[in-house]
Parts: structure tokens; C-alpha cells; sequence
């Protein structure tokens, strides 16, 4: 699929033109400078062809940005990958050094580049673009990203120079699973992205936030095949201040709502906190499956009952559901994280299971027999039939006589019948008990 990049330097509008040509709020947009810094891709369509579009951070030399070095880096990748190349000027602002910089790094690349002048929002502001020219880098498309102004002349002619392929399934025409990592800040979720990737796909620092927007990344390898989600890190509501700390929240609970697996990574040496209940509850809430891993574990201090005892004390703390595979990694030693991916692949597997309505009931309805719910003010409860929803994740209905006197307790008791008969680690069992 050929690929789109949006380059430039910093706020000039560049998230707001890939929102535009992806059609949605995929990239965090705001009037501070430097809000995106990892690459970020999305998929659109022109004139019949199918493309994906690529979002950077903004390029910048000695501006005081602790991430301008790993920006830049993320730029020239994006560049180096892409067929087409939009470079973003503000029309406002005139040629600055920024600009000068960037149009050399795209003079000497041999991609098709093509100048975009945003901000064009009235006639005037078309003759003040002529001053363009000067990047060589010929003759300027005048856009406003934030209407949308302009920008089907700028891909009538960017896709002449993508060349013709499939389309890249994104989950419509085949099932490809989605895997979200999520976690609090500073946890290593960029860190088993990149591990896993084999590659500098995010931005690694050690300064907590440093990932905004939800990368989304395609995994092949070793008979896998998936969606990659490194989102940013969660911290409690109160703690939350910035707007642009809160539009990272929101596309990270949207990220967990649109996938089917999550990766909940933890920290070894801090163990299991209230946050990491939160997002395991929103996790559980949701109905996704769930792998928990404990990170830096080469910094805990070990004996040979340390592990055990640490997967113990994380279970109980998520209990009722406690049915979740729990592994420890160290991400800069690379250990483990390949039973992080085969984990992840096992739950998804079991959250898609279907149980046949015979096999079911052949299976459940001896136990309750032999266990039946309590009577309840004299009356006695019989489940007659079984069977499985047809629903995203696995939920049952239990059919009887009156439904209202099964109380909690009792579907607890059906559902770790069920864990014990099938394999539903990781996800999370729906127990509905109806009229019959």
C-alpha cells in the first residue's frame, strides 16, 4: 500500500490535515506546540485507491523539547518510508529556519514532495503564499486543514505517484485481532512495543507521559498476525490537569474499548496499585481479554518462591476474575516477551471460543443437578436448558423456572464450573439467567 507522510515543523497543522484525510479525530490536535511525537498512521481513500496516511511530530533544532532528538528521528523514518511526501508551511508565519532545514533534508531525498500552505482561509492570504517558491520545492498547494479547504487538489495529485495495491485489511474484510497495552505511565508499554517490533516504531524515554496518541502498528511474525496498540499511560481522574493529557486518556479508553485483547503491563517494583485495579476493571468491564505482565523484574530481588508468591498476590488482588494469565518480563533483557505474544494469541483464541448447545448442556446440567441454587422462601429452583450467546466474548444463558431467586453467589458457582470444564483463561464470562 503506498504511504503518505506529513511532515514539517512544529504547529503548523499537521495533525489536523491527517484527521482530515483519515476522516476521524485520530490525532490529538491543540495550540501547543509539540503535541505529537510518535508516528501515527491511518488509512483513507481517493479517486479509488486505497493509501495509508502518516502524522509526525513536529521538526525542530535546539528548541528545548526533551523529545526533539527521538522526533526527529520518528520524521526522517517517516520520510524514508513514504512515497509521497506532504511538507506543511504556515502561510502566517513565512519561511522560517525550521522550514529552510526541512525542505533541504526533502530536496536531497528522492520522494515526491509536494508544499502545502496551510492556513489559506481567504484570497489575500493566497498571494502571501507566493513567497513559498523560494524552498524550491515547487508550486505551493494552497489548504486550510482545519476546513478542509484545498485538500482534494493536494491528493488528486499525490496519488498519482502511489502505486496500485490491494488494500491493507484493517479488520473489515478479515479478522485480525487488535492487542492494546495498556497500563499507568512509565510501566514500559513503548518499550515491548518497539521489543516486539523489532524496531524504533515509539518514543522511549524515562519521562513519565512521554507517549500521547494510541500508535497503532501491524505484527507478523512467528505465525502471528495482529494489530499492535501502544497507547499512553493512564493516571487517576484527579491527577489529570492538561487537555491534552485528557485527549490522551480518551484515546486510550477508546483503544481498550476497540480491541479484543489487552496487554495490562505492571510494574515489579512497585507491585499491584489501585490504578492497575482501575484499568483491569475497565479492562473486565469492557469484556476484553486480558494478559498481565509484571515488568523489570530484573530489579526484583528473587528467591525461588518470589515468582509463585507474586502471582498469588496479584490474583487475589483481582479476584473475583482471577482466571488471567500473569507473566513476568524484563523488557530490557528482552525475557519473556514472547510468551507475552503467545499469551495474548491464547486468550484471544479463548474469548472467540463457541461451545455447541448439546455439549454444553451433556457437560453443565449433571453439576446442577448435583449443586442446584438454594431455595429461596420455599421454592425450589430448577435450570431446565443451556446455551451460549452469540456475542463478542463468552456469555451464557441459564434457563429456569425463576430466575429472579438466583442470586450472585450461585453464578459465580456456574461460572468457575465452566472455567474448570473449558478453557476461557483471560476473559472475562457472562452468566444471564432468563425465563424458560
Amino acid at each position: 500500500m503506498g504511504i503518505i507522510a506529513v511532515v514539517g515543523r512544529p504547529n503548523v497543522g499537521k495533525s489536523t490535515l491527517f484527521n482530515r484525510l483519515v476522516g476521524g479525530r485520530q490525532a490529538i490536535v491543540d495550540e501547543q506546540s509539540g503535541v505529537t511525537r510518535d508516528r501515527h498512521y491511518g488509512k483513507s481513500d481517493w479517486n479509488g485507491k486505497t493509501f495509508s496516511v502518516v502524522d509526525t511530530g513536529g521538526y525542530a533544532v535546539n528548541s528545548g523539547d526533551a523529545f526533539e532528538d527521538e522526533i526527529r528521528k520518528q520524521v526522517i523514518a517517516a520520510i524514508g518510508e513514504a512515497d509521497v511526501i506532504l511538507f506543511m508551511v504556515d502561510v502566517t508565519a513565512g519561511i522560517t529556519d525550521y522550514d529552510d532545514e526541512m525542505a533541504d533534508i526533502l530536496r536531497r531525498s528522492d520522494k515526491k514532495v509536494l508544499l502545502v500552505v496551510n492556513k489559506v482561509d481567504n484570497s489575500n492570504r493566497i498571494y502571501d503564499s507566493h513567497v513559498f517558491h523560494k524552498l524550491g520545492l515547487g508550486d505551493p498547494y494552497c489548504v486550510c486543514a482545519m476546513s478542509g479547504t484545498g485538500t482534494g487538489e493536494i491528493l488528486d495529485e499525490a496519488v498519482k505517484h502511489l502505486h496500485d495495491s490491494a488494500p491493507l485489511p484493517d479488520g473489515d474484510g478479515e479478522e485480525i485481532p487488535r492487542i492494546a497495552i495498556v497500563g499507568k505511565p512509565n510501566v514500559g508499554k513503548s518499550s515491548i512495543a518497539n521489543a516486539l517490533l523489532g524496531e524504533e516504531r515509539n518514543i522511549v524515554t524515562p519521562i513519565a507521559g512521554t507517549t500521547r496518541d494510541a500508535v497503532l502498528s501491524r505484527y507478523s511474525k512467528f505465525g502471528h498476525n495482529f494489530y499492535l496498540v501502544d497507547t499512553a499511560g493512564l493516571r487517576k481522574k484527579g491527577k489529570v490537569h492538561e487537555d491534552i493529557e485528557f485527549y490522551s486518556v480518551m484515546r486510550t479508553v477508546r483503544a481498550i474499548e476497540n480491541s479484543d485483547v489487552c496487554i495490562l503491563m505492571m510494574d515489579a517494583t512497585l507491585g499491584v496499585e489501585a490504578q492497575d485495579l482501575n484499568i483491569f476493571r475497565l479492562i473486565v468491564r469492557n469484556s476484553k481479554g486480558c494478559v498481565v505482565v509484571v515488568n523489570k523484574w530484573d530489579l526484583v530481588e528473587k528467591d525461588s518462591n518470589t515468582m509463585r508468591g507474586y502471582r498469588e498476590a496479584i490474583q487475589k488482588r483481582l479476584a473475583p476474575f482471577s482466571d488471567v494469565p500473569v507473566i513476568f518480563t524484563s523488557v530490557i533483557e528482552k525475557q519473556r516477551i514472547m510468551d507475552v505474544v503467545n499469551a495474548a494469541a491464547e486468550v484471544y483464541e479463548n474469548r472467540r471460543r463457541h461451545i455447541p448447545t448439546a455439549k454444553l448442556n451433556e457437560a453443565m446440567l449433571p453439576v446442577v443437578e448435583a449443586y442446584p441454587p438454594p431455595a429461596l422462601k420455599g421454592k425450589y429452583i430448577k435450570i431446565k436448558y443451556i446455551t451460549q450467546l452469540a456475542s463478542p466474548s463468552p456469555a451464557f444463558a441459564f434457563f429456569c423456572n425463576l430466575p429472579q431467586y438466583v442470586k450472585e453467589p450461585y453464578k459465580r458457582f456456574l461460572e468457575n464450573k465452566l472455567r474448570e470444564k473449558y478453557n476461557f483463561c483471560g476473559v472475562p464470562i457472562h452468566i444471564f439467567i432468563r425465563q424458560k
